[in-house]
């Protein structure tokens, strides 16, 4: 959670953060500023005090709603700078970090940069900066960074704004469904009210209106994939496919707030009017395989060990697996899941392949996603909810929505 920031700046040795770019689709920026339509942000946090805001003067307003403490952006105007530097304008922003650094009581230490923004101009910036400050260290925490070990256990006010989201994106999927169901068939293919096929591009269309009208975007794109492409755990299916009656469609969508705030991932599995025998086996393994999974999750547990139990019952009944033969294309061909919030990946991730193995925590978000692909014979399903651990160690679905595999067409 934020309120931890301090306790691993102090146990990581990091003695201040500087979190930069634009506000939109900036999740470590936003984790600080709460969102905001900042053209260009940045934030400095050091050890044991509160956090920084500078911003363009004209988005002051925005800055304002943040909460947090904003800097006077006369004093570190880029404009005066630049007069300083001749115009240098890499000189000119290391020069204003550097003053807003000093003047807030850091002469030298660690500092560590997170956020969204242009990696040349970035490393341009960051290594004048530490010509100007001799005493400073920029930090790689790359492999585990401090802000998303904050992110990955969450309070109740995020919990809440997570479930909102998925009780948006089930309404999504219902009004998916009943679109779905209510078309004609014509030769085993859905056909509209115009007579022509329905096809994979005409659902996402209504998919993404449908979604914007609840005040929620999907940058990451949503997957929406039938047949063979079901087979691929991340093809997003292609738009002139036509909606065939007993193919199973792999639905897997992941939207968040507008502006780039929090997500929610959710995925099922249909086929329209009914299910061959083949769908309908991998829909009973993969069904069965998530319900244990689901009801042996354990605070204190590491993520990992859940993955490693997957694979073991995947291939008890006749799968084959990643735990056994990293390079299959066929059967169980992925991680079970990952954690969900500002980022629709995030820690914890229940990998076995991790260098440090996640230990699974009270307020955690994640998701349990297990699936079986088998595109050489146009089939995929996976299910998957997205889970909080709640403080008390029990795991709740933050929506409920039925699993059904057959969706009847009218």
């Amino acid at each position: 959670m934020k309120s931890d920031i301090d306790a691993l700046m102090q146990e990581q040795n990091i003695d201040a953060l500087l979190i930069t770019g634009q506000g939109a689709h900036n999740p470590f920026l936003y984790y600080f500023t709460g969102g905001g339509l900042f053209t260009h942000a940045d934030v400095i946090k050091l050890r044991g005090a509160d956090p920084v805001l500078l911003v363009n003067p004209m988005e002051r307003d925005e800055a304002a709603r943040t909460g947090l403490r904003v800097a006077d952006s006369s004093v570190y105007s880029l404009q005066s700078l630049l007069k300083e530097t001749n115009g240098d304008s890499t000189c000119a922003r290391a020069l204003r970090y550097q003053r807003l650094l000093a003047d807030l009581g850091f002469q030298s230490g660690r500092l560590a940069v997170y956020g969204q923004t242009d990696a040349g101009l970035a490393h341009a910036v960051l290594s004048q900066l530490e010509k100007l400050v001799p005493g400073l260290e920029i930090v790689d925490d790359s492999n585990q960074p401090l802000i998303l070990q904050a992110m990955a256990t969450k309070d109740s006010a995020e919990v809440e704004r997570i479930r909102d989201v998925g009780k948006k994106t089930v309404e999504v999927v219902a009004q998916v469904a009943d679109f779905l169901t209510s078309q004609r068939v014509v030769d085993e293919v859905l056909v509209g009210v115009d007579g022509a096929p329905l096809t994979i591009g005409d659902v996402k269309r209504k998919i993404n209106l449908w979604l914007a009208e609840r005040d929620l975007e999907n940058p990451e794109g949503t997957i929406f994939a039938i047949g063979a492409d079901a087979g691929v755990p991340h093809s997003s299916g292609q738009s002139g496919d036509l909606l065939r009656l007993g193919s199973t469609i792999v639905f897997d969508i992941f939207p968040c707030e507008a502006g780039g705030g929090y997500f929610y991932d959710f995925t099922r599995t249909w086929c329209l009017g009914y299910a061959p025998d083949f769908a309908l086996s991998l829909y009973v393994d993969v069904r069965a395989v998530y319900n244990q999974v689901v009801s042996d999750l354990r605070p204190g547990a590491e993520c990992k060990t859940y993955q490693v139990q997957t694979c073991e019952l995947f291939e008890a009944r006749g799968h084959a697996t990643i735990g056994s033969d990293l390079h299959t294309t066929k059967g169980y061909v992925h991680s079970l899941g990952h954690g969900v919030g500002l980022r629709v990946h995030e820690s914890p991730s229940f990998s076995q392949f991790v260098p440090v193995p996640d230990i699974l925590k009270p307020g955690m978000v994640f998701t349990i996603e297990p699936g079986l692909y088998y595109p050489e014979r146009g089939a995929g399903v996976r299910l998957e909810d997205t889970f909080w651990m709640r403080p008390d160690g029990s795991v709740e679905a933050l929506v409920d929505y039925p699993m059904d595999l057959v969706l009847p067409v009218k």
